[in-house]
């Protein structure tokens, strides 16, 4: 009987750390394009910045600080995530092919962005769902933001209002580099 509970018990945690590495074994399009990658596979050992956006938000300047992140910080092992969401107020209205030409000829953003997801409780893509289940919370608005740390575990989440060189931010994503 007490190797039953203890197979029991092994089973049971070998699900949870196998629910928490699979986080980032998600498959997403590339904005405007056809070529599908593996988060988990195209990322793996990167620092992730996991932000939705939108281009006519309030917010949608923080494009040009998360891209400016993404270039200080890219050698170093941060990749920040753009993933364009329409949920708030119809802010992303556009097609993905407007959607990358606002965002490369406005704010120069090289990051990677994806196909257009939604991101609100209820209807949130899987990898938002499980997002939100590790950081306790949902996109509240656009440019949301999540930081995960090389072992592909939620670090923290960010509100919308948490600008790109927020002093906490940058903390975070340094002491997830380790520099």
């Amino acid at each position: 009987m007490q190797k039953l509970f203890a197979s029991l018990l092994l089973a049971v945690a070998a699900g949870a750390v196998a629910a928490n590495s699979n986080l980032l074994d998600q498959d997403f399009r590339r904005l405007a394009s056809e070529e599908v990658v593996n988060i988990g596979d195209e990322y793996a050992g990167k620092v992730l910045l996991v932000v939705n956006t939108a281009s006519k938000c309030g917010n949608t300047p923080q494009y040009d600080g998360l891209e400016k992140l993404y270039q200080q910080y890219g050698n170093d092992g941060l990749v920040v995530l753009g993933f364009p969401s329409n949920d708030f107020f119809g802010q992303e209205p556009g097609t993905e092919e407007e959607i990358q030409t606002f965002c490369r000829l406005t704010y120069k953003v090289k990051f990677p962005m994806f196909e257009k997801v939604t991101v609100r409780k209820g209807e949130a893509h899987p990898f938002f769902d499980q997002l939100a289940a590790e950081a306790g919370t949902y996109p509240t608005w656009n440019f949301h933001k999540y930081l995960i740390g090389r072992d592909g575990k939620v670090i923290r989440e960010f509100s919308p209002g948490t600008q790109p060189y927020d002093e906490d931010l940058v903390s975070q994503i340094e002491a997830a580099l380790g520099s």
